[in-house]
């Protein structure tokens, strides 16, 4: 599996920098775009076509965003390995429709908590969960799936679908998922710290 051919794509980023020329970049590959919330609007109002990820899940965004993409049908679209029947008869199965790249960059915690009047409620909702669990369940599995953790990243995937018909290899698909476990491990040493600075 050197090469996987991206057919269906998550975006869900805080930082929008450059996303929609990935966008038109997968879109002219022909993959399904799948997105979220203010990143949905964002590619919809570039004249990029999208399906929300409640249509694609069932189920509505509820708890003021809170819970988008924390859903089975989004991580069993990622977690499924393409090399077992039985992952695929299962999602078959379950009408599950898999998911061939997740492009997800966090909440900006550190920023956030970089303001010195910033109260404890604000730095909390800066805490991401679905984008970090989005992340991890790709990386984990790196031999199908391709994740994306950074707009610095976006030209060399850009060149990867160009030179590929569509598709990303398999060294660029392991150097992505070490990049989101670099991330998500900074990310969550930043709230260690932070709290461990809180007084209640």
């Amino acid at each position: 599996m050197d090469l996987i051919k991206i057919k269906r794509a998550l975006i869900s980023v805080y930082d929008k920098s450059g996303v929609d020329s990935l966008a038109r970049t997968l879109r002219a590959c022909g993959v399904e775009i799948l997105s979220t919330g203010g990143t949905a609007r964002h590619l919809e109002a570039c004249g990029i076509e999208i399906r929300s990820v409640d249509q694609f899940t069932g189920h509505p965004e509820i708890l003021d965003g809170r819970v988008k993409t924390l859903h089975p049908r989004i991580h069993a679209a990622l977690l499924a390995r393409r090399d077992l029947e039985e992952h695929l008869a299962q999602c078959a199965g379950l009408g599950i429709e898999l998911i061939d790249m997740v492009v997800v960059n966090l909440y900006p915690f550190e920023s956030t908590v970089a303001d010195e009047n910033v109260s404890l409620q604000e730095a909390v909702e800066q805490i991401d969960i679905g984008g970090p669990t989005m992340l991890r369940s790709a990386a984990k599995n790196f031999h199908a799936v391709a994740v994306v953790t950074s707009p610095d990243q976006y030209r060399t995937v850009i060149e990867q679908l160009e030179s590929n018909d569509g598709s990303i290899d398999l060294a660029t698909r392991l150097d992505l998922a070490r990049a989101v476990f670099a991330r998500t491990s900074s990310y969550d040493r930043a709230i260690t710290e932070y709290l461990k600075k809180v007084s209640l």
